[in-house]
């Protein structure tokens, strides 16, 4: 159905998350729970919505996160 949704943070990514892989694991999350690759036209509004939600509390979780030992990484 859908691919994995991959880490977002670093090291697992050498540079920052862009909005796009956000979204990108967002729509991903939400095909999963939903089963659907595609929701039908009744269904798009709270389709977009969710993944919207998922999208904006993703970024505020990256923002977040504090990652031990980054500095010490770039460092070297």
């Amino acid at each position: 159905m859908c691919r994995s949704i991959k880490t977002l943070r670093p090291p697992a990514m050498p540079e920052e998350a862009t909005e796009a892989d956000i979204r990108a694991a967002a729509l991903q999350y939400v095909r999963k729970v939903s089963g659907f690759r595609a929701p039908a036209a009744h269904n798009q509004e709270v389709f977009e919505r969710a993944v919207e939600t998922i999208a904006q509390a993703t970024a505020e979780l990256l923002d977040g996160l504090e990652i031990r030992g980054a500095g010490a990484q770039r460092a070297s």
